[in-house]
């Protein structure tokens, strides 16, 4: 069925162009008038993979020589997610981004990792548009987030269409909590709560009013996602709680499909489209003759606009000399997958993850340390290593900091962490992991196990931050690091951890009741991927031979 949805979708699109696009034909200049939106999600710094973001700019390019009416938007995650968005804070996308002519934007969940004054800057480098409809500022302050408009409205000749923004309201527990306080109190709202309803109604009512001001049709450009984990605010579920919209072109979870038809609140097919990651896919919306809307993904693009790859080329070359330094050399590689290529880092141990909590702990001299898998992005190679190489792994520029912790703590930390855990890992028929949780533990100087046939004890609030944990444990025989052997973890000493300041001073991954009493002994030390550095070439002189098989330093009960 995925196969003949794909042909039948390719066949429209084909028919289209054909139809209204003729008059390109035989020289003529005459062009056609259906409307081409070309899309792109969770880009995440890869200006040169895949189809390359010169790649894009020649499409454009080519689909502005057919068509009157081109508009190319993006759904969010473009700035972060290598070196490049690390060391420049952003800035080498968004001045990528204006030089292929994007015309839209919206903000994902990693739009907010510099803090929102950076994101500020970053719109305000930006030569277009950021929409967004679910975000309200209620401080006292200055509102960084005030240039993105809930939706615009583009005019295609006779014919209206609204584009409008929505983020997934988990960006608060997924990036940065405290980014969005102002003296420790939430100032930014995400429309989160209400199991989703707040979302539904706010975006409802942005649609409405689009629709009374004229709009032949609503684009809704989304950065939500189909993961089950990320419900009541799935793209499914916007569509099936609100009428009026068209297309919903999505991203955050990285899938990959197109004319993907979902019943809204009528009962009527709203089409719901994604186009992976890192440049995998260029996806077209195309509103054709008699309103027929048809969604297809694009890969094979082959050729690069000279003007956007010059530009692009320059960018890259304020950086590439240091990148392109060697900072170790590995006998062995480290991977976040499994050997079957799907990604471990999120929901079981690793040997990078080891690796990462083991440089934090080691160049810190604490007794244990704690990595967020989300926060493991990329592969070690083998042979030489560069600091390129080690930014990707961990790209995000968070800072090292140590503090003091009770073993009590630890514990329910520990049950947090591991909430998400299932008795199986992996789904191979289906291609995909199981119980991913950004938060899932890399950890250094402890052990434990986990029985994942008891339920979760770990009660958070609304944005997922732990509150405190109640009934039978699913974490046991903890053991601490301590003088080369590992003793059971006593609940009422005291212990230093390190970890970063997303965890440590920004309440990240859910650790909110970190920022109210804690004792910070380092307050951001060392740059993470600098402390990974430092590790391999101070401690380990680059034999990673240590890190071929895994310490089971998390046993689980299935």
């Amino acid at each position: 069925m995925k196969k003949l949805r794909r042909l039948v979708s390719l066949v429209l699109v084909a028919l289209a162009l054909v139809t209204n696009l003729s008059a390109c034909a035989g020289g003529s200049e005459q062009k056609g008038e259906d409307i081409v939106v070309l899309f792109t999600n969770d880009v995440h710094c890869a200006i040169e993979d895949n189809i390359t973001l010169a790649g894009v700019a020649y499409y454009k390019k080519l689909m502005e020589e057919k068509s009157k009416y081109v508009t190319l938007v993006d759904c969010g995650d473009a700035v972060q997610g290598s070196y490049l968005g690390c060391i420049s804070r952003g800035e080498v996308l968004i001045k990528a981004m204006n030089a292929v002519g994007y015309d839209f934007a919206i903000l994902g969940n990693h739009e907010f990792d510099y803090a929102t004054e950076r994101l500020k800057e970053l719109m305000d480098m930006a030569e277009f548009k950021y929409i967004n409809s679910n975000i309200t500022y209620t401080g006292s302050g200055s509102n960084a987030l005030a240039k993105a408009e809930p939706y615009t409205i583009v005019e295609y000749g006779k014919t209206k269409v609204a584009y409008l923004g929505v983020t997934t309201p988990w960006t608060i527990s997924s990036s940065t909590p405290a980014y969005f306080m102002e003296d420790g109190v939430y100032v930014y709202d995400f429309a989160a709560g209400n199991e989703g309803k707040d979302l539904y109604a706010k975006v409802q009512g942005y649609v409405d009013e689009v629709r009374a001001k004229g709009a032949d049709y609503v684009v809704c450009l989304a950065h939500l996602g189909t993961e089950e984990g990320t419900s009541p605010y799935m793209s499914t579920d916007l569509i099936a709680n609100t009428t009026g919209i068209d297309v919903v072109l999505d991203g955050h979870s990285h899938s990959v499909f197109e004319m993907y038809n979902v019943e809204n609140k009528d009962g009527k097919n709203v089409i719901c489209a994604q186009t992976g990651t890192k440049l995998e896919n260029l996806g077209m919306l195309v509103i054709g003759e008699g309103g027929v809307i048809t969604v297809s993904n694009i890969n094979d693009i082959k050729k690069q606009d000279e003007e956007a790859l010059a530009s692009v080329n320059g960018l890259l070359s304020q950086y590439q000399e240091m990148l392109n330094t060697v900072v170790a050399h590995s006998n062995v590689a480290l991977s976040t997958s499994d050997e079957n290529g799907i990604r471990a880092v999120r929901n079981r141990e690793t040997a990078i993850g080891d690796l990462v909590a083991d440089a934090y702990r080691e160049v810190f001299k604490t007794d244990i340390a704690y990595v967020n898998g989300g926060g493991v992005r990329a592969d070690l190679p083998e042979g030489d290593i560069t600091y390129s190489d080690i930014i990707s792994v961990n790209p995000f520029g968070n800072m090292i900091c140590v503090v003091e912790v009770t073993g009590a703590e630890i514990l329910d930390m520990l049950e947090y962490f591991v909430s998400k855990a299932q008795s199986e890992t992996v789904d191979l028929e289906a291609g995909k992991a199981l119980g991913e949780s950004g938060s899932f533990p890399c950890m250094s100087g402890i052990k434990f196990t986990v029985n994942t046939t008891i339920p979760s004890p770990a009660v958070v609030d609304e944005n997922d931050n732990l509150l405190y944990v109640e009934g039978e444990r699913r974490v046991s025989d903890v053991t601490i690091l301590q003088d080369g052997k590992y003793v059971p973890i006593d609940t009422a000493k005291t212990y230093t951890l390190a970890s970063h300041n997303y965890l440590i001073q920004n309440g990240g991954n859910g650790m909110m009741f970190f920022l109210a009493f804690h004792n910070i002994l380092v307050d951001c030390g060392m740059a993470d991927y600098q402390a990974v550095i430092t590790y391999l070439t101070d401690f380990l002189k680059g034999d990673l031979s240590g890190y071929t098989n895994l310490e089971n330093r998390i046993t689980f009960i299935r």
